[in-house]
């Protein structure tokens, strides 16, 4: 099944093919589903089957979970985090490989498919980032990578804006990240695990996310090419406190070893372009800019469209 919320804030569930869509009367948000999630899926499936479907478009749409307990950011892609700190003249973490990447996020205001993104300050660096997300029923504290697959009940599609500019001097506190992260965007579509077939195994999603910047082709690397799995990301977010259902928890950025395959984010485009001639080029985000993401498969968009412009 996928699932989705309306700007009103109503749950929207919908068929394999996104052709049906039905205003669920039994919760009256995702979030509420969530949290009695092994009756509530039945019963919102049973409610898709028996009744009348409506017609939708995009802009409909708020994020899946507009607002929700908590936002945890993974980087489990290792070939992002290698340019992204070669960006910063910052070194790697001597735990690159062992140790997952995590952040906490804002999770109360999260925005819809079609939400403008505000431009910021013209010296801010605005970046777009196209990750993969799962959300989890209740997670136990202490849960091990072994146990925690079962915990993954929906998968999406986001845009974690970022201010690139802004994240050294947050990073070099120690602290973490406020001003350089602003709310992030979700496709409109939240879906179960079995909705991916076999492209859903060892808890990554293994299909292309391919994003358009102002109608061209910005990049199509593989999501399947994490290094940390969603399941060891939930046993690193979990090792010293439980997770609320609800919990989105991002891949952080796709990227490939392949730069031919291009990039989800500007700021690998801007690195790769300093390796090979020595200076950035592509510039960051400017007002009238449009970004699009999509994920497909079997000639289908798994989670709907992200397609956002600058404000």
């Amino acid at each position: 099944m996928k699932f989705g919320s309306t700007q009103e804030g109503r749950l929207v569930i919908t068929s394999h093919d996104s052709g049906k869509a039905v205003f669920s009367e039994s919760y009256g948000s995702l979030l509420d589903a969530l949290s009695d999630w092994d009756s509530a899926l039945p019963a919102l499936e049973a409610e898709f089957e028996a009744r009348k479907g409506s017609e939708l478009a995009l802009q409909d749409f708020a994020a899946p979970l507009p607002k929700t307990w908590a936002f945890l950011d993974g980087s489990a892609f290792i070939q992002h985090i290698v340019l992204v700190r070669k960006a910063r003249k910052a070194a790697l973490p001597e735990d690159l490989t062992t140790i997952p990447l995590m952040y906490q996020g804002i999770s109360d205001t999260l925005d819809g498919p079609t939400a403008n993104i505000p431009a910021f300050g013209p010296n801010d660096g605005l970046d777009f980032e196209g990750e993969i997300g799962i959300i989890t029923d209740e997670v136990p504290m202490g849960t091990t990578a072994e146990e925690a697959e079962k915990h993954i009940k929906l998968v999406v599609l986001l845009n974690d804006v970022s201010l690139r500019n802004l994240i050294p001097r947050e990073v070099g506190t120690g602290f973490g990240f406020i001003q350089s992260k602003p709310s992030s965007a979700f496709a409109p579509w939240a879906v179960t695990p079995d909705e991916l077939g076999s492209a859903w195994r060892d808890t990554r999603l293994h299909l292309p996310l391919v994003t358009h910047l102002n109608g061209v082709q910005f990049g199509i690397p593989d999501a399947g090419e994490m290094h940390f799995s969603f399941a060891e990301l939930i046993a690193h977010a979990a090792k010293t406190r439980r997770l609320s259902a609800g919990t989105i928890i991002g891949s952080g950025t796709v990227a490939n070893k392949n730069a031919e395959v291009g990039s989800s984010c500007i700021a690998e485009r801007r690195m790769l372009e300093i390796i090979e001639t020595g200076e950035a080029t592509t510039p960051f985000l400017q007002p009238g800019d449009r970004v699009q993401m999509e994920v497909h498969k079997d000639g289908h968009s798994v989670f709907g469209q992200i397609d956002q412009m600058v404000s």
